[in-house]
């Protein structure tokens, strides 16, 4: 078995920010999941409260139909690092050690429905009676209140309802949602932002705090361009990218092109200069930039029968020279194989103890996207078994008064 100080692998030099933060994570899936990783690869030492047996249901929730050692490998990513106590929190006991925990909490972490924490009496306000300074982090699918608020909060749900898969494709096509789980990425990543945020405060006022997002509201905000252009400007007209379109609302040649052997993504670049440089003498021709927006379908049109006739890397040779804006559309593969990756060094290995104690499991996923003081933010422990650390956790939260009965041991 793991200890606390094994799951909380030291950073290397300077401390981490959020070393000495303790939280406690009561969240599933996806979204309250990776909020807590964040914080985790930040320094922070997380302990998973899940159900005894069958744990937290995103260890079911495999991407792909991939798992390993028991558990899914979106699970393994998302709460590599974390400690796991397995509490039944309709237990009068479990619920006792768990509000003992809260007592000496920084934060805490949950993406229930709406009502299921107050049921439970670990809502913001039974928290804060038990531990005013806390931080309060809770994510939901579309707010605590309105005729969603009930709604499954569910990744491709919340994406249908902000609009974003008819803004996504062209207008040929039928809406088309983001390929993967952007809502509750977008929401994890606000509401690390916010605990953080608490965190600062409090450390000035000693005030802790509530902060609350939904996957609703991180699309939102995702989409502030249009939706600031839709409710400022009464001639702005809704629509849809034409083709080879990348956005519907900016000038060509803004937009992802065939190649002979693959696809080639222009951003924005003066029409004529990339007319010059591909010989198209009829792109050449529009010296007046609001043509670039009222002819984008016609330049596009040119500018797609032109490059499809030559392979990607033949364009970039012309066009990456001259300081044009563009990249290779790269396949998985692709980007696996480039210089590009390997300097960027994205990887981690994580392990943990197999199911049956024999030995290890070995995962390689990725690591924060954070670097602190010119340094990765990586650290070798995996996901944590359902209760991996539960009779440690229970005895270090045994005294009513943990913090003090740490004091005492320090002294």
């Amino acid at each position: 078995m793991t200890t606390s100080d094994d799951v909380r692998a030291p950073a290397r030099g300077r401390r981490r920010p959020l070393e000495g933060i303790t939280v406690l994570d009561f969240s599933q899936f996806l979204a309250g999941p990776v909020a807590a990783l964040r914080l985790s690869d930040l320094g922070a030492r997380v302990i998973k409260v899940e159900r005894p047996g069958i744990g937290e249901l995103g260890r079911t929730l495999a991407f792909a139909d991939l798992r390993r050692d028991g558990d899914s490998l979106t699970f393994h990513a998302m709460n590599r690092g974390k400690e796991s106590l397995a509490a039944d929190l309709k237990s009068s006991d479990d619920l006792e050690l768990v509000r003992r925990m809260v007592r000496s909490a920084d934060v805490l972490v949950e993406n229930f429905r709406p009502g299921v924490m107050r049921r439970l009496g670990l809502d913001y306000e039974s928290v804060r009676a038990i531990n005013p300074g806390v931080v309060y982090g809770s994510i939901s699918g579309y707010g605590a209140g309105g005729p969603w608020a009930d709604k499954p909060g569910q990744d491709l749900l919340a994406q249908a309802r902000s609009g974003l898969p008819w803004l996504s494709g062209d207008r040929r096509s039928p809406p088309v949602p983001v390929g993967l789980s952007i809502a509750d990425h977008l929401a994890s990543c606000q509401l690390a932002l916010g605990v953080a945020a608490l965190l600062v405060r409090r450390e000035r006022t000693g005030e802790g705090g509530l902060v609350e997002t939904s996957l609703l509201e991180g699309v939102l905000d995702f989409q502030f361009e249009l939706l600031t252009a839709y409710f400022n400007e009464p001639a702005f007209g809704l629509r849809r990218s034409g083709v080879h379109g990348a956005n519907a609302y900016l000038s060509a040649p803004y937009g992802v092109y065939p190649t002979a052997d693959g696809y080639l993504a222009l951003a924005m670049y003066p029409v004529p200069k990339i007319g010059a440089l591909l010989e198209m003498p009829e792109l050449e021709a529009y010296a007046d930039p609001d043509s670039w927006t009222t002819d984008r379908e016609h330049i596009a049109t040119l500018l797609g029968e032109r490059l499809a006739s030559e392979p990607t890397r033949y364009w970039l040779d012309i066009l990456e020279p001259a300081d044009v804006w563009c990249a290779p559309v790269l396949t998985l593969p692709e980007l696996a194989a480039s210089d590009g990756f390997a300097a960027i060094d994205m990887l981690q290995e994580v392990t943990r103890p197999d199911g049956d104690g024999t030995g290890e499991v070995a995962l390689t996923t990725t690591r924060s996207p954070l670097r602190v003081d010119g340094q990765r933010l990586v650290g070798s422990a995996g996901a944590p078994h359902v209760g991996e650390h539960s009779d440690a956790l229970r005895r270090e939260f045994a005294d009513p008064d943990p913090r003090a009965a740490a004091d005492a041991a320090a002294r």
